[in-house]
């Protein structure tokens, strides 16, 4: 079955440079916030597994034997505080693109939720300020949600 990728009809970028300059800064795996939670689940003795190509959204953290996989969500790709991000973005330039943009990663992401959870896996959600402020917090409760079995 063929992959379904977000339809951006008639949107652009505002630019190329912007473009471009999005690309590079947004990086897949092994951005600062995730680093930051695995050195801190090493800390505590936690053993981390990085992405699985074979479960659905590639999380960033994989935990197999418990089935519990971790995503460490960008607070804009993913729009935390949604209602007053896109406010913003609605005032900016090149609201259209930027808003459906977000908007398609949201709907993405609560798909790949109900697809994991659906197989039988736990899925913990992180943002990146979160961990930025509290890595050690919630680097344990990943190893609670490890320990029990789920969450």
């Amino acid at each position: 079955m063929p992959r379904k990728t977000a339809s951006y009809v008639g949107l652009k970028p505002a630019s190329e440079t912007a473009s471009a300059a999005a690309r590079g800064s947004s990086r897949k795996s092994g951005t600062k916030p995730e680093l930051l939670l695995r050195q801190a689940l090493k800390r505590i003795g936690v053993r981390v597994s990085t992405t699985s190509r074979m479960l659905p959204g590639k999380p960033d953290l994989v935990f197999m034997q418990s089935r519990i996989v971790v995503f460490v969500d960008g607070d804009y790709w993913h729009g935390r505080r949604w209602t007053v991000r896109k406010q913003k973005l609605t005032e900016g330039t090149n609201a259209a693109y930027w808003v459906a943009k977000i908007e398609g990663n949201r709907k993405r992401d609560r798909k790949t939720n109900r697809l994991l959870r659906a197989a039988g896996w736990t899925v913990l959600r992180f943002w990146e300020t979160d961990i930025a402020r509290r890595a050690d917090a919630i680097a344990a409760k990943v190893a609670k949600a490890i320990a029990t079995g789920a969450q």
